[in-house]
């Protein structure tokens, strides 16, 4: 519903928000989805188990929060390699760290960043903040990236 997101990128929203993904995704700034120039690796968003989890074992809010933390990681990758048209994309690996309690239902602003890309694989850093800013989840993710080729060899 917010007017200044661009109508392309809208759609794209509420074509998640239709398929039923438990979670509810707020982005900070989002990527302008009409260029193909080279943008910063880096996303920030809102996010929350959609309903109500409750006070219950810890571990069933780090479940949800590890499929959060999946939901939007290596996109964050493919920012600076816009120009290219992505064939396949799969995570290799995803770590994380637990380090604060937390309630996946409850609003945290999921900070992303992708410090690395080339030989087909794309690095992605992310981390996960409470509201009253205490740092509950770090994690990592390396996947593997192939795009067409062009002319132009992607460093990817």
């Amino acid at each position: 519903r917010n007017p200044n997101l661009a109508e392309r990128y809208r759609k794209r929203l509420n074509k998640i928000q239709a398929e039923d993904v438990p979670i509810d995704i707020k982005p900070v700034n989002p990527p302008d989805i009409f260029t193909s120039e080279p943008q910063e690796p880096k996303q920030l968003f809102w996010v929350r188990a959609r309903g109500y989890i409750g006070e219950t074992d810890m571990k069933v809010h780090c479940c949800v929060a590890a499929y959060i933390s999946d939901y939007a990681f290596l996109g964050t990758a493919l920012l600076p390699h816009r120009q290219y048209r992505i064939k396949f994309m799969v995570s290799l690996d995803h770590s994380m760290w637990f380090h604060a309690p937390f309630r996946a239902d409850h609003w945290m602003l999921y900070e992303c960043e992708s410090p690395w890309t080339g030989g087909c694989r794309g690095l992605v850093q992310g981390r996960l903040w409470r509201r009253d800013g205490v740092l509950a989840v770090t994690c990592a993710q390396e996947g593997v990236i192939r795009v067409e080729q062009t002319p132009n060899q992607s460093k990817l």
